[in-house]
């Protein structure tokens, strides 16, 4: 098991959390899982409201312009064809949704070795707590450069444990997002430089990861078997 420091928003020791191996150990780390995960995020964020106009949906007469034969000129049927200027688009693109099933095993599996890849890069913080008394901005920036967070940060934090005093106070902060530790995406992880959990969440988020590798332990010996 990996032991890490807990800290207060001062940057001070408070004592120390042991992370399992079987979620935050460095052979958890697969980067083709996590290209998986990120491109099934962004795919769900497009929207895919391109559109072109059909045939049928271009304004214009539908009558012969001249006839077929003798004018010496390239035959047309329509104004509307898609040859000419305010024609129709062939084969153009039509409203879709880009979002695509994405099976919740890879999903925890990303999320754990995005969880591994921050750990052993040093940028994944833990602290005791992220409340502060009084819901103000530059009181959480500065407790941010005392975590070592100056450019970019992801807090996550415990539902259970969510203030409004920390909604408010980091809702403004550039480059910092919040999240609950049941929302938290290998892409997030991936996004922002620093991640830094609360000692709430840490806890139930390994927990969770943990009997999903129980559970594909079993799965697997039951197939062996």
């Amino acid at each position: 098991m990996a032991k890490v420091d807990v800290v207060n928003l001062n940057g001070e020791k408070v004592g120390s959390i042991e992370l399992p191996d079987a979620v935050f150990g460095p052979d958890q780390v697969n980067e083709a899982l996590l290209w998986e995960a990120v491109k099934h995020y962004r795919a769900s964020l497009r929207q895919g409201t391109h559109k072109t106009k059909s045939r049928t949906e271009v304004a214009g007469s539908g009558k012969k312009l001249w006839k077929q034969k003798g004018t010496g000129r390239a035959r047309i049927g329509s104004v509307r064809s898609p040859l000419w200027r305010h024609g129709y688009t062939v084969h153009g693109p039509t409203p879709r949704s880009y979002d695509y099933p994405f099976p919740r095993k890879k999903l925890l599996g990303a999320l754990r070795s995005a969880l591994a890849a921050k750990l052993a890069d040093g940028t994944l913080t833990v602290v005791d707590s992220l409340e502060i008394k009084e819901a103000k901005t530059k009181l959480y920036r500065a407790a941010l450069d005392n975590l070592g967070a100056k450019r970019t940060a992801l807090l996550v934090e415990n539902g259970k444990t969510l203030t409004q005093n920390l909604v408010l106070g980091t809702r403004n902060l550039d480059g910092v997002e919040l999240v609950l530790n049941n929302e938290v995406h290998p892409y997030d992880l991936l996004r922002y430089e620093k991640a830094v959990f609360s000692t709430a969440a840490i806890e139930q988020l390994t927990e969770v990861l943990e009997k999903s590798v129980s559970k594909r332990k079993l799965a697997a010996q039951t197939e062996a078997a």
